[in-house]
This record gives structure tokens, sequence and C-alpha cells, in this order.
């Protein structure tokens, strides 16, 4: 079973962790990305998260089926938050479930780590004293 969402509101780890386990799984590796307080030395106000959305799900989609065919995972949940964010929201959720726990990790990390490569999500940092467009994607 594939998740993948793009969502303009709280994303619902607990959701995510259920969607991605079942009896078959041994193992779930989940990564939470949340937005700190601080990049740079510089104290982060808030995050604004923007993407084209149809090439965001398609790519999003090329990213699990790479996953699933990869390793021998049962579940990969993809949802990823958009719009404005403050310290300590939550701006992107990956959990994977698999038998075996090295499969979890294996897909999980390669779905987080590909998906700031590749998916047009476009992160504007908001400081106290200024603005920058991320170059990463998440």
């Amino acid at each position: 079973m594939i998740d993948i969402k793009i969502l303009n509101g709280p994303l619902d780890t607990a959701g995510c962790i259920g969607r991605a386990t079942d009896a078959a799984c041994g193992g779930t590796a989940m990564f939470i990305g949340t937005v700190r307080d601080k990049t740079d030395g510089r104290n982060v106000v808030q995050l604004e998260y923007e993407c084209y959305e149809s090439m965001a799900l398609k790519e999003l989609a090329k990213i699990a089926e790479h996953a699933a065919r990869s390793w021998k995972i049962d579940h990969l949940v993809i949802h990823h938050r958009i719009g404005v964010l403050h310290v300590g929201d939550i701006a992107v959720v990956v959990a994977v479930g698999a038998a075996h726990r090295d499969a979890a990790f294996d897909a999980c990390r390669y779905t987080i780590d590909t998906l700031k490569k590749t998916v047009p999500i476009w992160k504007k940092e908001i400081f106290e004293n200024g603005e920058v467009w991320v170059s990463a994607h998440a």
C-alpha cells in the first residue's frame, strides 16, 4: 500500500504509522521532519512551503515505486505539508512498513533523501531579519 499526500494543514503522524503497519510488518521506520528554531545561527520565525502539486505527486509516486521495487516493503506513506509552518510544526512524514527492519530503514532513508533532491517543493525560511528561498526541496 502506497499513500502519498500533499496537505495544507497539520500532518497526522499516528495516522501515518497506522497506514504503514499491519500484522505482516515486523518493522516500521519513520522520518518526521519538523521546523527547527535556528538555521546557520539565525532565528527562524516561520517557513513557507510551495509546490507544483501535480508534478510533486508524480515525483513522489516515482520515488515510492522505486522503493517498492528495491526493497521488500509492505507499506509506504509520504505526507508533505505546504503553506505556512511555525517552529515545531511537522513538514514531512515518511513511514515504511516491512517484514524486516533493514528494508524499512533503507527504504525510509532513500525516500526522504530522494524527495529532498527531486520533488518540486520549495521552502522559504523567514528569519527575524530577512528571508531566503532554500535550494533543497524539503
